[in-house]
């Protein structure tokens, strides 16, 4: 879904001096003019977003011949965006349903972080959709703005901010930032907790980061990331007393292993519901390598599933690309973090979810924007294609078609 160039070496971070002073507090939340423009761009792409999907309720209706568009936020209820609804809605278990009763959606693949706080907001945005609409807003705009700052962090270029969030928010999965999904709400948590991890503030990132494993199983893949930038930036003893705040982020998926276990029976509930609903059965790497491009180019599925196992097949050539980059950088916080997304999600099945995965790796985005700023072409050349395919997957899945 995206492309990385071969020639792409994202710059080391440069780390808070030790010795430097504490950032103001109020500085923090300060805007600065660049800031302002990220949140501009953001606002403008949203705009875009929505003007897509209402022509997409007209174009495309669901049903041949209708003669009414449908409900303005029709659009963004499809797949994962229903699941964490009835979850917020009904529960994980409602009225006793489970695993093995005719019909059940899985529903416990899903972390809670996302329904608690969409549950939250219902009780102030009465429709369920567009509650989810606003979490995503808010959360997007927190996430592109600590994207921006990670960037000119470790990016020396002037306007490396704003061209990593031109470049993000253009990518072709874009359409989950404004979905009812877990992406943006992840970022806001994650972006966040990286940036204070780079300045050395461990119980930050720790709670943040606590927050993100809340939402996602990602958020465990960030951990381990913060966990080792903090093993590779100890130097006295003062800095090990905050070890133990890498252990936080652990809490909030085992108290809900915990909790399913007290309804199901079975300490393994996550991870089965996964492979019932998803085909998330462990495979080794090349099988589901092979599985993947079968679906892709092997007829056995209709021409729209083909196109997107060919994205994910894509996907996952780029993140392969990007963590040996990144290695080769020696990078390894930031490696490892990619490293486990893939492993995750390149032993199942086939793949699923990887183009999405992309919006998640920050490095990818930081480093692209330090290509197309070094090779001026390559922003051209990055546009020209974004543009047409980000602009395909919102309507693949404004429309409710598969979209990774």
């Amino acid at each position: 879904m995206s492309t990385l160039s071969p020639g792409l070496r994202p710059p080391p971070v440069r780390p808070a001096p030790a010795a430097a002073a504490p950032e103001p507090r109020a500085a923090r939340f300060r805007l600065s003019p660049a800031d302002r423009g990220v949140l501009w761009l953001y606002l403008l792409t949203r705009i875009s977003l929505w003007i897509t999907a209402h022509f997409a309720r007209w174009l495309f209706p669901a049903q041949s011949g209708v003669r009414e568009a449908a409900p303005v936020l029709a659009p963004f209820q499809h797949w994962d965006a229903n699941h964490y609804l009835h979850i917020a809605r009904d529960g994980y278990f409602p009225a006793g349903a489970g695993p093995g009763a005719s019909g059940w959606d899985n529903r416990e693949a899903f972390f809670p972080g996302y329904p608690l706080l969409l549950r939250a907001v219902h009780t102030v945005v009465p429709d369920w959709t567009a509650a989810g609409l606003l979490i995503s807003f808010v959360a997007g705009a927190v996430a592109v703005l600590a994207l921006a700052r990670i960037a000119r962090a470790y990016l020396p270029e002037e306007g490396a901010g704003h061209r990593t969030a031109v470049l993000f928010l253009l990518s072709p999965c874009a359409v989950f930032l404004a979905a009812g999904y877990t992406e943006a709400l992840f970022l806001a948590f994650a972006l966040p907790a990286w940036l204070a991890a780079m300045k050395h503030r461990w119980a930050l990132a720790a709670v943040l980061t606590t927050f993100g494993t809340a939402v996602r199983v990602s958020g465990l893949f960030l951990a381990a990331a913060i966990g080792l930038l903090f093993l590779l930036s100890a130097r006295t003893g003062r800095h090990w007393r905050s070890a133990g705040w890498t252990l936080l982020p652990a809490l909030p998926p085992a108290a809900y292993n915990w909790y399913l276990h007290a309804h199901t029976g079975d300490w393994m509930a996550w991870k089965h519901a996964q492979e019932r609903g998803w085909y998330r059965t462990f495979h080794p790497p090349w099988e589901a390598w092979a599985n993947t491009w079968t679906g892709a180019f092997g007829g056995t599925q209709s021409t729209g599933y083909a196109f997107m196992f060919q994205a994910e097949l894509a996907a996952m050539v780029v993140g392969l690309a990007l963590v040996a980059l990144l290695v080769r950088r020696r990078r390894w916080p930031e490696a490892v973090y990619v490293a486990l997304s893939l492993w995750a999600l390149g032993t199942s099945y086939w793949y699923t979810s990887v183009p999405r995965a992309t919006l998640l790796w920050w490095p990818l985005w930081i480093g692209l924007a330090a290509l197309s700023l070094r090779r001026p072409w390559f922003r051209t050349v990055y546009l020209c294609v974004a543009a047409p395919v980000t602009t395909l997957v919102a309507l693949t899945f404004l429309t409710g078609r598969w979209a990774g």
